[in-house]
Formats: C-alpha cells, sequence, structure tokens
C-alpha cells in the first residue's frame, strides 16, 4: 500500500509539472529533477523485469539483441546461464534479464541511460547486471578462444576447404591477423595506447580465424603502440603449434608481412626481386586471407558498441573483457546462422552445443 501511494503521489506531481505555464525558468529544472528522481526510487515492484520476451516480434527481437528468441534460450541452455544473478550491493537479475542487458549493451553503442526504460532499471543496477554476467562468462568460456585441441577444430578438414578454394598450399588451417581497437585518450600514460601506424589510441588482438567461420584464437589486450610480431611472441602462439602439429604432418597458418616465415606460419614473398610465380602466390592467398577482416568486420557490426570508441574508457571499463565476450558471442552466431566466411569456403560451422562444449 506505501509503494502504490508512493507512486500515485509520483504521478500527480509529474502531472502537475507538466501543466505548469512553459515561461517558468525552474520548469526544465524541475521537470528533469522529478524525472530523475522517479527513475531512481521507485518501488522495487516497479522496477522489475518489463520485457517479455515471448511477446516482442521476432524481427525486434533481432534488431535488439541480435539472436532469434528461440535461440536465446538455446544460448542461455548452453552457457548454464543461471537462474538469478545477484550483485554484491543485493540486487537481484533473472538469468534471462542479465543476458539481455548483456546482449543489448554490445549490440549498440548506447548508454546505459538509454536502457533504464527498456529494462526498468536504474544505471547502477544495470551497471552491475551488466559487470556480473560479463565476468561470469568470461571466467567460464574464455578457454574456447585459448586451447586449439577443441573437437571441433578440425585442422586436416579446414585445410582441404582453403586449398578447394583457391589456395596453392595444402596445408594451411586458418589465418592470422592483428586489429587495433580505437578507444579515448585515456587521461594518464596515453603515449602506451597510442599507435603510431594508425594515429588512434587503441588496443590490439590477435585473432585466427578458420575457415568455418569461427575464431579460434584470442589474444589480447595489448598495448596499441606494438606491433604485429610482438603480439605474436607475446602470445606464444608458435610453441603451442610446435605442440600440436610435430613433422611429418605441419599444417599452417597463414599472415600478412608483418609476421615472419616459420614451419607453421607462412607470410606472403617480400622483396623487389619477387617471381611472377611468387607473385601469382601472392595475389592467390591475398584473395583468401581477406577473410579474417570479414570476421573482424562481423564482430563491429553486429555487437557495434566495441566500435565505438567515445564510449570505450580503459581506465573505467574492461574493454578487453568486453571484446573478448563479444568474440565468443559471435562464435555462437557465426554457429547459428553462418556468415560470409563459411559460405565463402563453402564450409558449415558447427552446431552451437559443439561448439560450447556440452
Amino acid at each position: 500500500m506505501a509503494a502504490a501511494q508512493e507512486r500515485r503521489q509520483l504521478d500527480d506531481l509529474l502531472f502537475c509539472l507538466a501543466a505548469e505555464d512553459d515561461e517558468d525558468e525552474s520548469f526544465e529544472e524541475d521537470i528533469e529533477s522529478i524525472l530523475a528522481f522517479y527513475i531512481m526510487n521507485e518501488p522495487q515492484s516497479h522496477l522489475s523485469f518489463t520485457i517479455d520476451l515471448d511477446k516482442i516480434d521476432e524481427n525486434a527481437c533481432i534488431n535488439l539483441f541480435r539472436f532469434a528468441k528461440n535461440d536465446i534460450h538455446q544460448l542461455l541452455l548452453h552457457f548454464s546461464i543461471p537462474a538469478f544473478y545477484k550483485c554484491p550491493n543485493g540486487t537481484v537479475a533473472s538469468g534471462l534479464e542479465a543476458f539481455l542487458i548483456l546482449l543489448r549493451r554490445l549490440t549498440y553503442p548506447n548508454r546505459l541511460s538509454d536502457l533504464c526504460f527498456l529494462f526498468g532499471r536504474p544505471e547502477p543496477e544495470l551497471s552491475m547486471i551488466v559487470h556480473q554476467i560479463l565476468n561470469d562468462i568470461y571466467e567460464r568460456y574464455h578457454y574456447l578462444l585459448e586451447e586449439l585441441d577443441q573437437n571441433w577444430i578440425q585442422v586436416d578438414v579446414f585445410a582441404r576447404a582453403i586449398h578447394d578454394s583457391g589456395s596453392p598450399i595444402k596445408n594451411c588451417w586458418g589465418f592470422i591477423d592483428g586489429t587495433l581497437r580505437p578507444c579515448c585518450r585515456p587521461i594518464r600514460n596515453q603515449r602506451i595506447l597510442f599507435s603510431g601506424h594508425k594515429r588512434v589510441h587503441g588496443l590490439k588482438f590477435q585473432s585466427v580465424v578458420c575457415p568455418n567461420g569461427l575464431i579460434s584464437n584470442l589474444y589480447g589486450p595489448i598495448a596499441g603502440k606494438h606491433h604485429d610480431a610482438f603480439m605474436l611472441h607475446e602470445s606464444k602462439l608458435l610453441p603451442k603449434l610446435e605442440d600440436l602439429f610435430r613433422p611429418p604432418q605441419i599444417f599452417t597458418l597463414y599472415g600478412d608481412p608483418a609476421y615472419p616465415l616459420r614451419p607453421h606460419l607462412l607470410a606472403p614473398y617480400r622483396g623487389a626481386a619477387v617471381t611472377r610465380d611468387q607473385q601469382s602466390f601472392n595475389k592467390s592467398m591475398s584473395k583468401l586471407r581477406v577473410s579474417v577482416e570479414w570476421t573482424f568486420g562481423k564482430l563491429v557490426q553486429y555487437f557495434a558498441f566495441l566500435d565505438f570508441k567515445k564510449n570505450l574508457k580503459v581506465l573505467l571499463q574492461p574493454i578487453g573483457m568486453y571484446y573478448v565476450v563479444g568474440a565468443i558471442l559471435i562464435n555462437c552466431h557465426t554457429c547459428l546462422y553462418g556468415s560470409t566466411t563459411s559460405r565463402f569456403f563453402n564450409l558449415a560451422p558447427p552446431d552451437l552445443q559443439n561448439y560450447l562444449g556440452h
């Protein structure tokens, strides 16, 4: 009764303010302060989860969250999302609500204040819920982007698909590249994140992309000032490949000219004295290597928050964790709907259950 009475009083106050003369100088200040109070102090029963996923139009669901309704329920199941998340301050959110908040946060470069009316929660609660589920998914599933001995990684199948698509070599199973994700200029130690090549502040990530469209390995973040070759050394990817693929059966990755030549890593022929055959090799592999850029593009296209540098602040947000979880979710998206890369190489990705290891 007390909560209902408080809500009626707030409604009456808003109505009275709306009826005030617009020439009153304090009108705008009053309405803003009351609206802020209304959102932050509304009774908890009215701040509960307001979205009924089953009542949302299918196209609207895909636009809001990037996944269809049935697939969201499948993701909850295969991610083993708990029934409830409890934040350190006692805020409780259902697993479905938390997952939808995370998806919506990543889908568009919105502010938390933009999500208040969609989910019926104030900004502090939304922030805590996002970080709670973000930490949970990262802690339990970041291994999907680190371990190369997973069941779905079938290098012989990948090498055959790449060769059939025009590769002059038969043992290339994937493509490697680094990407710089721009962010705000930090207020301290900004030179560490500044890339002289791109002329922007940012964090770098190294990805290995398979012909089925999935990111099989992701390393980062590291400071934007570093070179791709430095990132390769720090990731210790080559020792992992040497342990997995021993002679006489050696499978290799292909990268751009920034990478060194190793038994498990190839790059284009370089120098002024490149022969015609070597030029033909470079051209053929370049047409295939562009698939790694398609995957980078899909990640920031579907989760545009990761590409909005004005809202990526390294000292205030776990930007690296956002990107890693975004990569896991975009792999799930590829498992469900395919990608440009998987269609180009005519190689279907694994199903969601196989990818997530359930």
